[in-house]
């Protein structure tokens, strides 16, 4: 596998557009990530204020930069505005594997099926163009939306990393691991967006 850093990667369906996260998107995505301060309770990284979400952004276009994280903003078809942000991450491309994860959205596109459109986007990306063999979602344990969401779409369950990452509050949190294999995907795929979550 060989994931294309350099290239802008625009993916869309009729619900979601998501393309590589730029500076612009401060502007974008600033009225959506203030709106709850408890937006990103389980996240390592707080974006609730413009300084907050400009360092966000800053470090996701270096990290894609450094060619270890590719970031992009997602845009609700439906609703004609900027919805939140997900990632391709933790990229290994001798074992063909990627995670995807750092994915957030306001609470007003939450349980609306941008999520699920925006995976299946995703995933169909990396199976079916990158070739990977297998993706990865992590989460907080405490986490138990994500976690169901992750379940939802197919996620297999593999495990809980006790300890495994320091949150800004300075609490360590466990983290649930689960994957989706390429062998899973053609399955999946056949009804994937038959429901709303």
């Amino acid at each position: 596998m060989t994931f294309p850093f350099q290239t802008d990667i625009v993916l869309e369906n009729d619900v979601a557009l998501l393309r590589p996260i730029q500076n612009a998107d401060v502007k974008n995505l600033l009225p959506v990530a203030t709106k709850h301060s408890d937006l990103l309770q389980y996240s390592p990284l707080p974006i609730y204020n413009e300084e907050l979400l400009k360092k966000y952004i800053d470090m996701s276009i270096e990290n894609r930069s450094n060619r270890n994280r590719y970031t992009f903003s997602v845009f609700d078809k439906r609703q004609g505005t900027y919805a939140g942000s997900t990632s391709f991450m933790n990229i290994a491309n001798a074992d063909a594997r990627l995670e995807i994860g750092s994915t957030w959205y306001g609470k007003e596109f939450q349980r609306t099926g941008l999520n699920r459109n925006c995976k299946y986007l995703l995933l169909e990306y990396a199976f079916e163009t990158l070739q990977a063999e297998r993706v990865e979602f992590k989460t907080d344990e405490r986490n138990l939306a994500s976690r169901k969401a992750i379940e939802k779409i197919g996620g297999q369950f593999e495990g809980i990393l006790r300890s495994h990452t320091l949150m800004y509050d300075g609490f360590r949190r466990n983290t649930v691991c689960y994957s989706i294999l390429r062998t899973e995907w053609s399955q999946l795929k056949e009804h994937f967006l038959d429901y709303k979550s």
